[in-house]
């Protein structure tokens, strides 16, 4: 069965161009054209990824993301008509898995779309090791991450990056690093979109445990969780 993605926008012609090269890939496609239109649709259909605007009348994108987060981790990609620095963080800040602006070539989006969709489908073999630091319990296997039984709801780029450094410990990864290996994509100015989602993991393990300090920034040169909890299967 196909992925079934919904593209929220408000700027028709933007919606029909992501529409005809996503359905060219063989998806399902929904369509939204504000956030509240977007969360019935939600509410209504099962969706496997979000396409999603920034600047949309009623909700915009980032609160539609903040509600989106309250429950669900489906992968969401934003766009957004601005390039400011700030702008991107504030949507990666509010949960967003990627960040594309417009205008953007429609290749490189649905390049993206299937990379977010990989990521979140993966399905890894059974003897898959599971790590433990502490209360904190991270199994690949499952895609979950628990502290003291109860699941702590990341993305499925912050496991990603919590699990890369879990599975390394002791080891200094450099943003770029961590771009390459979670993204798959060569490295360009990511240093804060690594830094955004580091914060997020950061903020939702504290929230749980609180005074965990699991990933430690080594100034200047990246981050790392110290090697001193053994993995197991």
């Amino acid at each position: 069965m196909s992925n079934t993605i919904l593209i929220v926008d408000d700027d028709k012609e933007i919606a029909k161009l992501v529409e005809v090269y996503l359905r060219n890939e063989g998806f399902q496609i929904l369509q939204a054209q504000d956030g509240i239109e977007a969360l019935k649709v939600l509410s209504l259909n099962p969706v496997d990824l979000i396409v999603l605007d920034v600047m949309m009348p009623n909700m915009d994108g980032l609160e539609l993301c903040k509600q989106i987060r309250i429950d669900n981790q489906v992968p969401i990609l934003m766009l957004s008509a601005k390039v400011q620095d700030m702008d991107k963080i504030m949507g990666l800040m509010t949960g967003a898995d990627d960040y594309m602006s417009k205008p953007f070539n429609p290749l490189e989006l649905t390049a993206r779309v299937k990379a977010l969709l990989r990521r979140a489908n993966y399905n890894p073999a059974k003897n898959t090791e599971a790590i433990q630091i502490n209360t904190l319990e991270i199994d690949k296997q499952s895609h979950q991450v628990t502290a003291g039984g109860k699941e702590i709801k990341l993305t499925s780029i912050e496991f990603d990056i919590l699990y890369l450094l879990a599975k390394n410990q002791g080891r200094v990864f450099s943003s770029e690093e961590i771009f390459e290996r979670v993204w798959g994509e060569e490295n360009i100015g990511s240093n804060k979109t690594v830094m955004v989602h580091i914060k997020n993991i950061r903020d939702k393990i504290e929230a749980a445990i609180p005074g965990e300090s699991v990933i430690q920034t080594v100034w200047g040169v990246g981050y790392k969780i110290e090697k001193s909890h053994p993995v197991y299967s």
